[in-house]
């Protein structure tokens, strides 16, 4: 309990049943959130500069445009937008009377002065086609492009283009979104303890929700504090027995409980996610392409869904989610378990079955490092894709790091094969992931490839309409597939938990994840 809140009632004589009986109400202004045990870690709540964002930092920052559960586009710090028939220039309406955190007010000048701000950055792709922004009026401005871009509407709308106040983006340099972080969002950061927890309290000025939510502002609670739990079964266990209020996304193994739980409801969207094991192209064994098919094709992806994440979400067959339009790639493509088709590829790469199950070649064993993620739902998959490796002779040594530090860690370019996943739902991923100029991290495979290279640029900057980007996509993901520096795994649902005793949520998700739009709708339990 809060000192100060267990002095006052001693002080003034409240009998321990008068202070159970009025707890909801000295408490209802807060809410506790458990993130996602994939977005543990975050270093910093810096959309420009971060490239991992986690659920708390769309409620510090909007962006100009929101998206909607089935992808489709809506206004929210921009009204309205206008596209030039010819893709080389985009017009945005933007929204008045809104302030940032700090009391500087949005408005054209504000987006003049941070498009600019992404260069150097990871992030810089998102702008890439922008050569210069021009301020009509003052609240009127115009993207004058290089090039067109038919991927713009997405970029805005994602997390990475949270608007943060420019002045204070200088001025801070490293420090913003450590110490401080200035957005126009419905809730501003009050502390930040890295890899703990992260305190909001509420922008009482905020007014200009998206749309697409119920609530367009003030949100309900007072303060959200943003709790950090790698390890899934100690977070679901804190939410049944009441230690947090809402879990972000409930593990798969406890599905099936949450829905049997009288004070606990489940909200499940389709996921953004995907689960995968790389494999480092310039490592042996896997400097073989038939070694990298081989391993990817003893990937038995039904039998995981089925045996560890309950029959709920979907076997994974391409690197993209099955929503997005590249995703429908030629069957050949596709990669799913194939046994026979994997032993016969490593006869023919010269590993021989050697008598202990492992295969062997010029005396050596064909064994690997295999890394994974601290956290329990990862150690149990690599554990089974462990089983399954050796089940074609291929011994797999496992190594645990801790969520946080993975990243750190494939930087070096050491690693043979991970068990990992992506959030995402944008065929850009595949640009983000294999890029030849991103190796170590994001592109842990290593993978450089002259062909993939020129698809790339194509799907990239090539395209000029959504249609044609589309198309330059598929043949960009047909083709990285082809080279097998991955083999897919799993696509879960995400599924939101929460105590109905404590907080209230709408029945249903207009988003395409769990962000700002979801959660400003959040109202204390009546």
């Amino acid at each position: 309990m809060n000192r100060s809140i267990r002095g006052c009632l001693l002080a003034t004589g409240v009998s321990l049943a008068a202070m159970v009986s009025m707890a909801p109400s000295v408490f209802a202004q807060e809410a506790v959130i458990v993130l996602a045990s994939n977005e543990v870690g975050q270093p910093m709540y810096n959309p420009i500069k971060g490239t991992l964002l986690n659920t708390a930092n769309s409620m510090i920052y909007d962006r100009l445009v929101a998206q909607d559960a089935e992808r489709g586009y809506h206004p929210h710090l921009a009204e309205s937008w206008e596209e030039a028939e010819d893709g080389m220039a985009w017009t945005f309406k933007l929204k008045q009377g809104v302030t940032f955190h700090n009391g500087e007010p949005f408005n054209a000048q504000t987006i003049v002065d941070w498009i600019p701000l992404f260069e150097g950055s990871e992030n810089a792709y998102l702008v890439a086609a922008i050569e210069k922004v021009e301020k009509l009026d003052e609240h009127t401005v115009r993207f004058v492009m290089k090039h067109p871009d038919p991927n713009m509407l997405y970029n805005l709308a994602s997390a990475f283009m949270g608007v943060p106040e420019p002045k204070a983006f200088v001025a801070l340099g490293d420090d913003f979104g450590v110490t401080e972080a200035v957005g126009t969002g419905p809730y501003r950061m009050e502390s930040f303890d890295i890899g703990l927890e992260t305190v909001l309290v509420r922008n009482e000025d905020y007014t200009w929700g998206t749309p697409l939510a119920e609530n367009t502002g003030p949100a309900k609670f007072e303060r959200l504090t943003f709790r950090e739990i790698a390890e899934d079964s100690t977070a679901y266990l804190e939410l049944r027995t009441g230690g947090v209020d809402v879990l972000l996304s409930v593990p798969s193994d406890f599905l099936p409980e949450v829905k049997q739980e009288d004070d606990l409801k489940l909200l499940t969207i389709q996921g953004r996610e995907l689960t995968y094991m790389v494999m480092n192209v310039t490592k042996e064994p896997f400097t073989d392409i038939n070694v990298r098919q081989a391993a990817a094709l003893a990937i038995n992806q039904q039998e995981i869904l089925d045996n560890i994440y309950n029959g709920v979400g979907l076997a994974a067959d391409t690197f993209l989610i099955s929503a997005l339009p590249e995703a429908k790639i030629a069957d050949e493509h596709r990669i799913s378990y194939d046994p026979d088709k994997a032993n016969a590829l490593l006869e023919e790469a010269g590993w021989k079955m050697g008598p202990d199950g492992v295969r062997m070649k010029d005396g050596k064993p064909l064994e690997v490092a295999l890394w994974t993620q601290s956290d329990s739902t990862f150690r149990r998959l690599t554990e089974v894709v462990q089983a399954q490796l050796k089940a074609v002779g291929i011994s797999g040594q496992i190594s645990t790091f801790d969520s946080a530090m993975i990243r750190d860690q494939y930087k070096s370019g050491e690693q043979q094969m991970a068990v990992r996943s992506y959030i995402w739902d944008n065929a850009d991923i595949v640009d983000w992931f294999f890029g030849a100029d991103r190796l170590g991290y994001p592109n842990i495979s290593m993978f450089v490839d002259p062909k993939a290279e020129e698809l790339r640029a194509a799907a990239m900057t090539g395209s000029k309409s959504s249609a044609e980007r589309v198309a330059n996509f598929t043949a960009y993901h047909e083709y990285v597939l082809s080279q097998f520096p991955v083999s897919p795994i799993y696509q879960p649902v995400i599924g939101l938990g929460y105590n109905t005793t404590r907080v209230s949520l709408p029945d249903s998700i207009n988003a395409p994840d769990i962000n700002s739009t979801v959660l400003i709708d959040m109202a204390p339990a009546e």
